[in-house]
């Protein structure tokens, strides 16, 4: 590097008193002394091992750019002595070697901590709601736990850092203000359904490692990759088609359609992170992820907590809702919502890669080199049929979801197929175990530190004095019903705060009972659609990092809207014809 050009008695000042050292063969030390300022030689004195000498003349330096000795014949060099402040100086000797430098300053690290604006609307949300006083009927805790709820959310939303951070530090503020208890707030960490979203991407990672997922991929694009759409539509009707078989909709997004999903999207040259999520990844993941709390809404077994919405409906009209009743009144509704919302993704939010007519016929070669599944292929294939199994068949032989998924681990990290350390790796993973807890800790004890309560009694007093006719009533108490889930991270714990309250001021308002019952029920999966926290599925697809969390939530409340409507108006109609209103 080229030291800074200097006039002379800026040299002179420098470099007074300084010695410089030479390479060690030359063993000789170049000291300075000045005599004019003027003149663009100075003498010098040499100095080696056997004595001194005096230079009378020095070949002038052609820049005072440090000091430069050249001998004749030889090659100029730079020498620095930085530990006296001295300029590089450059000394002859064919065989110097170059001594240490001033090295530049080093550029300023970059701030690596959060981005201080999207922190500071988190935390203003939050302390202005603290500092707002609770309203009546509502206790102090409720109201604080509330403000940092809110907090979280915006959080999460502007992601001034990852999810489980800014989820983590919403615990942590609940439990420094002595708002929960470190036991409350920790406490969904015992749930089973973060849990089992944390299993899915581990059975995910086997999926693909061992080749599997590849070839089942393969094996669809074959049957249906001349068109993304074509391959949607698969996708969204053999998930359709298993949900009534597999009550968990966690189990079945992340342990059989994520795995897929995802080995899809890699063999279609769509992977997250490296800029090609919008060849296909982006619009499939959406895709799969909206159709799945259709495919819940349509069967009384697709999603666990459906069972509870026909419970809590027994005791409030006194009426039974059977799998057949519900299947029946689900399925033109149902049916109509699969075929629009992918479609309707395809136009606002495509896929850059929409045909591909040469698609299946490299898919049947990428087969053929494949050749015969491996030893791991079989060992994947074998335990995810015995998990899928169990996961159909559990309530008979009282295995719940995530003992099966657990089993199922246990023969993958046993035969090593999948290893401790790959699961280790997994961050997205854990992150998602830490932020869905988090949220469903707080959502929970906001439930039981009455706020739910007190904002589901306030409304239907509201919606019931207004003098509306029922349909107009119950109009207005589904859209809160619904856009309240934004509040929750669980269908189980919306359904068991608001369910009751809301179907029992529709029926006193005259909304038929059983029409009352079955639209709440099954708009208890379709809410869930909302954000990346409201299902079991969510945190399942959003996780896979395909589509942007802004994204996730506009599309989402595009898609409810959509949905709404359908199953409202087409839904109304078939209503209408089976005698329910």
């Amino acid at each position: 590097m080229a030291a800074a050009t200097m006039t002379s008695a800026g040299v002179a000042h420098r470099l007074q008193g300084c010695a410089v050292s030479m390479p060690p063969s030359s063993k000789r030390i170049i000291s300075a002394r000045f005599g004019g300022l003027a003149s663009p030689s100075y003498g010098l004195r040499k100095q080696n091992s056997f004595g001194t000498s005096s230079l009378s003349s020095l070949e002038s330096f052609s820049s005072i750019s440090g000091l430069r000795y050249r001998g004749p014949g030889q090659r100029e060099e730079v020498y620095g002595l930085p530990h006296l402040g001295c300029p590089p100086v450059r000394a002859s000797s064919a065989d110097a070697a170059v001594l240490p430098q001033v090295p530049p300053p080093k550029p300023a690290e970059p701030w690596q901590g959060a981005a201080l604006k999207p922190l500071a609307a988190s935390l203003a949300v939050g302390i202005i709601l603290w500092l707002v006083p609770a309203p009546a009927g509502v206790a102090k805790n409720a109201w604080q736990l509330l403000a940092i709820f809110l907090a979280t959310i915006v959080g999460i939303i502007t992601q001034p850092l990852p999810l489980g951070a800014v989820a983590l530090m919403g615990l942590g503020a609940a439990v420094l203000t002595k708002t929960l208890t470190f036991a409350a707030a920790f406490s969904a960490f015992g749930d089973p359904i973060p849990w089992l979203i944390a299993l899915a991407f581990f059975f995910a990672k086997g999926f693909i490692k061992t080749g599997l997922g590849n070839r089942v991929a393969y094996q669809f694009v074959a049957l249906f990759g001349k068109t993304s759409l074509g391959l949607g539509y698969s996708l969204v009707f053999s998930e359709a088609l298993l949900a009534p078989a597999i009550p968990s909709v966690s189990a079945r997004a992340g342990g059989i359609f994520l795995p897929l999903v995802k080995a899809l999207c890699l063999a279609c040259g769509s992977k997250a992170g490296d800029g090609t999520e919008g060849r296909l990844g982006s619009w499939l993941m959406l895709t799969c992820f909206q159709t799945s709390v259709i495919s819940s809404a349509m069967f009384l077994t697709a999603m666990a907590a459906n069972p509870l919405s026909v419970n809590l409906a027994a005791g409030a009209i006194g009426q039974t809702i059977g799998w057949t009743d519900w299947a029946v009144a689900a399925l033109v509704p149902g049916l109509v919502s699969l075929l629009v919302i992918p479609l309707l993704l395809y136009v606002i939010y495509p896929p850059t890669v929409k045909s591909s007519p040469d698609a299946p016929k490299l898919a049947k070669e990428n087969l053929a080199k494949m050749g015969p599944m491996s030893k791991n292929e079989k060992i994947m294939a074998g335990t995810l049929l015995v998990t899928v199994g169990l996961w159909i068949f559990g309530a008979m032989l009282k295995v719940d979801a995530v003992s099966a998924a657990i089993l199922g681990l246990s023969v993958l990290l046993t035969t090593g197929v999948v290893t401790w350390k790959e699961c280790l790796g997994e961050a997205v993973a854990w992150d998602t175990l830490t932020w869905f807890a988090a949220l469903i800790a707080m959502a929970s004890y906001l439930n039981k530190f009455g706020l739910i309560s007190w904002f589901s009694q306030t409304v239907v007093k509201v919606v019931g004095g207004l003098g509306l006719s029922w349909q107009a009533s119950f109009g207005i108490l589904v859209l809160l019903y619904f856009y309240s889930h934004y509040f929750f991270a669980s269908g189980a714990a919306h359904i068991g705060a608001m369910f009751t309250a809301f179907l029992s001021v529709s029926t006193a308002l005259g909304t038929p009972p059983l029409f009352g019952a079955l639209v709440l029920a099954f708009l208890s999966n379709l809410m869930g659609g909302l954000t990346h926290y409201g299902i079991g599925s969510a945190p399942v697809f959003y996780g896979a990092n395909y589509v942007p969390l802004s994204k996730w939530w506009g599309y989402g409340f595009i898609c409810s809207v959509v949905n709404i409507i359908i199953w409202l108006g087409v839904g109304g109609v078939w209503w209408k014809y089976l005698g329910l209103w």
